[in-house]
């Protein structure tokens, strides 16, 4: 009882703003079938970046399936394709074949233990790293073009501290920019929404000024789909804070998963400082790797 119950939570977690499919899952209702209701649970289990936003039932099937298959990992019967095919199976066990469990670390993860999925939603983190390239527009410096290059959110172990960095210049080298910041989110990783400090280093040129230095501010992280599916960051960032040179970057930034490894992303920029305001829009595309 008390596993459903978990289950039923985890569910009802994992799939906010989702709406479920008008047909029952087999594994709540008790036609259970082991072998086709088993890999498609591993599957969605292997590939997290698939359960949101399409596939919400792939999700139910990781959080209800694996854990019945974990509770009963003591009557697993391994055998081979012919001992399957001619031995029936007991009433209380699973007939699993060896490629199928070598060939799964989820499973072999189940196998050994049912994994706490509580803890894991809560510090895996729900936005992955990413490294973009794409093309930056100037709009306040004569609409010059440009690009830019940046790589976002490298986590260290499952803390919740990252580092990114990132550079953009226009092709006529009116403007460029470049800096690294250390990030540490204050909220669960898994969430759909966290925040941290900004601590780093930026570098600013325009053909108005030159500035450089010690850059510290806030961004908000919003995570609608997780596992990479779709983020929003919006951040706010000060060079040179309390001096006279103190120049304000407010930066807003959107990816979409197209596969589970690429995005397409695009942010805007509005960089401020005394001597003028300047913009920046970008468009890119993202690799997770």
């Amino acid at each position: 009882m008390y596993q459903k119950l978990v289950g039923t939570a985890i569910v009802c977690l994992g799939c906010w703003g989702q709406s479920f499919p008008s047909i029952a899952n087999p594994a709540l209702t008790g036609n259970f079938q082991p072998q086709s209701e088993f890999k498609q649970a591993v599957t969605a289990a292997e590939n997290p970046t698939d359960w949101h936003p399409t596939t919400p039932y792939s999700l139910r099937l990781v959080r209800t399936t694996l854990p019945r298959i974990a509770n009963r990992r003591s009557h697993l019967v391994v055998q081979s394709p012919a001992q399957s095919q001619t031995q029936p199976s007991p009433n209380n066990s699973i007939d699993l074949s060896p490629e199928l469990i070598n060939g799964s670390p989820v499973l072999q993860k189940w196998i050994k233990g049912i994994p706490d999925l509580l803890d894991d939603i809560k510090n895996d983190p729900s936005f992955r790293t990413r490294v973009k390239v794409g093309y930056s527009q100037y709009p306040s410096t004569g609409q010059s073009g440009g690009f830019n290059l940046a790589v976002d959110d490298v986590f260290f172990g499952r803390s919740g501290l990252s580092a990114s960095a990132n550079y953009n210049a226009a092709f006529n080298g009116n403007r460029s920019a470049y800096g690294a910041d250390a990030q540490y989110y204050l909220l669960p990783l898994g969430g759909y929404i966290n925040v941290t400090p900004l601590v780093g280093f930026r570098h600013l040129q325009t053909d108005k000024y030159s500035r450089d230095g010690l850059n510290l501010g806030v961004k908000l992280m919003l995570v609608p789909s997780r596992g990479g599916g779709a983020d929003i960051a919006l951040s706010q960032s000060w060079v040179g804070l309390g001096s006279n040179t103190e120049t304000g970057l407010t930066t807003l930034s959107v990816g979409y998963a197209i596969t589970n490894n690429l995005r397409l992303s695009t942010d805007i920029q509005q960089q401020n400082a005394k001597e003028n305001y300047d913009s920046r829009v970008g468009f890119g595309v993202e690799w997770m790797p």
